[in-house]
């Protein structure tokens, strides 16, 4: 599993970040992105979803989340 940590970049450069990196790997690979409250977790995975991707899972790590992020196969 490939890790993103975008712990303070703002909207929407993490969300074009996250994009970059998911078309840079292989179908059905997992990427874990690393996001701030607010704003980022509330963006970023309503973006990639409408984008065709799919969210495996969000994970509350209290200082941060933790975004898991497939790439379409």
């Amino acid at each position: 599993m490939t890790q993103l940590d975008l712990r303070g970049t703002p909207c929407p450069i993490n969300f074009v970040r996250t994009k970059m990196k998911l078309e840079q790997m292989a179908a059905g690979e997992l990427l874990e992105v690393w996001l701030d409250a607010g704003e980022p977790i509330e963006q970023v995975p309503d973006s990639l979803k409408m984008a065709g991707y799919t969210i495996d899972q969000i994970i509350d790590r209290q200082e941060f989340f933790v975004l898991q992020v497939r790439n379409p196969a």
